[in-house]
């Protein structure tokens, strides 16, 4: 739809309505109701809106499935996002998942795994408990490394959104998209810290959170779990040993491991007993001085969401799609799109 193509290149480039109206010479009236849907501005008007905001007019244009319903999941409270920013990630989301329900529409719902239901289990008193009933829940083994969690998820029916935003502010949401959970991750993060995020987001979809819980006491417990999920006490105690005198350099080879960031490491340790409170503070005031914090190594490769990539060059390669709408639903240069379907295999 024209109005909520407008809405979300409006702020993605970071403008407000009166400023956007400044631009092309309209009042921010106008704005409000062609972004509402009470007014379809002419052609020289979207022309306008698509040199100020520099897209193509196609993109203005574009159809969008009306049909589609969406839960956005809350922002945590205290966050340093503007009404603004929400407003942009929520509007990312809406037309990612219009773009990508566009090729299920064409291949049919069921090459969409069945997801797990949502909020369907109970929370224990325990985090390293609620961690193997998370595992157990999606059908993977109670201990060791989890490979490529972005892939096991997809497989598994949950949608994956890799939003490049320049925020440090926003890692990660959830939500739904037709009853199907999705989760949306800052894609310009590190890639242990999100896959930290996503197990994070995950566990406030999947677990029945009570409404004793204050907001602070979830993301406490979530952020608990996601670390309990991604390095289990059982594999702890097996890769660390008992006990640690020292944070040592070898312990970055079960970072690679697990898909860890060492401050998870050391936490995990801490928690479990293997190091005390002396020695991780001692890490954690060492890894503040190299500026660990906010840039800590990166060790492993990134996972990236492929399902969408996948299902669009299926339906070109099965005359589904023309190569061009193949590109147009992925964003991505036709030649890209027709190497990928057609291209000699190296």
């Amino acid at each position: 739809m024209l109005s909520k193509n407008i809405r979300y290149y409006r702020l993605k480039n970071n403008l407000t309505k009166k400023e956007l109206a400044a631009l092309i010479q309209v009042t921010p009236m106008a704005i409000s109701h062609y972004e509402n849907g009470e007014r379809k501005p002419s052609m020289n008007i979207i022309q306008a809106l698509a040199k100020v905001l520099n897209v193509k007019v196609s993109d203005f244009i574009a159809n969008r499935n009306e049909k589609l319903v969406f839960v956005h999941g809350e922002f945590r409270k205290g966050n340093k996002l503007t009404v603004k920013q929400q407003a942009f990630i929520c509007a990312s989301v809406e037309e990612y998942m219009n773009r990508f329900f566009s090729i299920i529409e064409i291949l049919g719902g069921d090459v969409l795994p069945t997801a797990p239901l949502c909020h369907g289990v109970q929370l224990s008193s325990n985090a390293e408990n609620d961690a193997r009933a998370l595992r157990e829940y999606l059908h993977i083994s109670e201990d060791g490394p989890v490979g490529n969690l972005v892939e096991m998820l997809e497989n598994k029916g949950i949608l994956v959104y890799f939003l490049n935003i320049e925020n440090d502010a926003f890692s990660g949401m959830n939500g739904l998209v037709d009853n199907r959970p999705y989760i949306v991750v800052n894609g310009n993060m590190s890639p242990e810290r999100i896959r930290s995020t996503i197990v994070h987001e995950l566990s406030y979809s999947i677990f029945k959170w009570s409404d004793e819980f204050e907001d602070k006491d979830i993301e406490e417990r979530a952020t608990a779990i996601s670390g309990a999920f991604l390095f289990p006490e059982k594999d702890v105690k097996r890769e660390l040993g008992i006990r640690r005198k020292a944070v040592t350099k070898d312990m970055t080879i079960t970072c690679k491991e697990y898909g860890i960031s060492m401050y998870l490491l050391v936490k995990r340790a801490n928690l479990c007993g293997i190091i005390n409170d002396s020695v991780a503070k001692e890490f954690y005031i060492e890894a503040g001085k190299h500026g660990w914090k906010r840039n800590e190594p990166i060790r492993i490769s990134k996972e990236e969401p492929m399902l969408f990539s996948q299902l669009v060059f299926r339906a070109v390669s099965e005359n589904e799609i023309s190569i061009q709408k193949g590109a147009e639903l992925l964003k991505t240069p036709y030649d890209y799109v027709a190497n990928q379907c057609f291209g000699a295999e190296s």
